[in-house]
């Protein structure tokens, strides 16, 4: 019973911390495409800002991930 609620818990963690970084992925790839696109600086200042949300919620989900799988391994 225990170990495979602790399994649970090691794959739930994987799977938020693979969204967090499909997330990070994603804020990556906006960055780089407004780059490219050739906007001025207070444009790309404006994408860059409006990222930088949905990028540090994506990395504090990738570490909660990473944390719940730690727990799940420590004790399973």
């Amino acid at each position: 019973m225990w170990g495979t609620m602790f399994e649970v818990i090691t794959w739930g963690g994987a799977a938020l911390s693979i969204a967090g970084l499909v997330g990070l992925v994603w804020c990556i790839l906006r960055v780089m495409k407004a780059r490219k696109s050739g906007l001025s600086d207070d444009d790309l200042r404006a994408v860059v800002q409006s990222v930088l949300p949905w990028n540090l919620a994506s990395l504090f989900l990738s570490v909660l991930g990473l944390m719940v799988v730690i727990v799940g391994i420590s004790f399973g």
